[in-house]
């Protein structure tokens, strides 16, 4: 026993990892960790951005849509819908994300999430795919209120660009969310972030116009906008047009949001490797 006691077979050498490959095991709790997190207060979670969101569209249709006001060939409240619930996976999936690693440096329980045998990507990975089934909760339970409200339409023209550019859209707020839960280091930072970046972004992406009514100037500030490709292109999904272009537009612009998600992607697990604000 004492002659096998110091040979590789009964333990690793210091410094040699255990785990090889991914700790699916690992990735696994902490993704249903966040899931339980969300679930656990889902009426605020889940259920009231749903009310929020059909309380848009009673507003804008009523303010702007009367007289069977039409905008890109349908009705005012069918041309909203669309963007409304895209807006609301965004900015949900962006709530989730920000949250966790935050509050674990405000709370003192970070070293729950670093302590554990989870590579950087594993840790992105949970955090992100949490955010993104929110996301998807969200537009579903608001998509379920939209067509409660009389005149809305969700039938889909183009069933692939709803999940291309939805799962693009919750995967740019996913990982902005997890930016900005790294550099955060209180509460006010991070709603910061939500107020003069997220909200800002999201109002002026074309949700309740298109953007063709704008001067040439705005317009070219809201084709920067990369919110606007999501809200256009998900919309284009369900009415077969958006203010994007034509279907070749539309293909360059989920190509586009493809390569910008895998910079972001790139930045956060560089960012996490790092250690910066989190293990110093």
């Amino acid at each position: 026993m004492e002659g096998n006691a110091g040979r590789e077979g009964r333990f690793p050498p210091r410094g040699h990892p255990v785990i090889r490959g991914i700790n699916g095991i690992g990735l696994w709790s902490l993704y249903m960790k966040e899931v339980r997190r969300f679930l656990k207060v889902q009426t605020q979670t889940i259920w009231a951005p749903a009310i929020t969101t059909l309380l848009f569209l009673v507003i804008f249709s009523v303010a702007l849509g009367r007289g069977g006001r039409e905008v890109l060939g349908v009705n005012f409240p069918t041309f909203v819908a669309p963007g409304l619930i895209a807006m609301a996976m965004m900015q949900n999936a962006f709530a989730n994300s920000s949250f966790s690693l935050l509050s674990g440096k405000i709370q003192g329980t970070i070293i729950d999430l670093l302590m554990p045998p989870l590579s950087e990507g594993e840790l992105m990975g949970g955090i992100i795919g949490a955010a993104i089934t929110r996301a998807v909760a969200v537009g579903f339970v608001v998509a379920g209120a939209m067509m409660l409200y009389p005149g809305v339409s969700l039938a889909m023209a183009h069933p692939w660009a709803v999940l291309w550019f939805g799962l693009m859209g919750a995967v740019m707020l996913s990982l902005l969310g997890l930016l900005a839960s790294i550099w955060a280091e209180k509460f006010d930072h991070n709603a910061a972030v939500t107020n003069f970046v997220i909200a800002p972004l999201a109002m002026l992406s074309g949700t309740f116009y298109v953007i063709d009514r704008l001067a040439p100037a705005f317009q070219a500030v809201s084709r920067a906008n990369p919110f606007f490709y999501v809200i256009s292109g998900y919309r284009y999904g369900f009415l077969g047009q958006s203010d994007i272009g034509d279907a070749a537009a539309v293909a360059m612009a989920a190509l586009g949001l493809l390569a910008l998600n895998a910079l972001l992607a790139l930045g956060t697990y560089k960012l996490l490797k790092s250690g910066w604000k989190i293990k110093n």
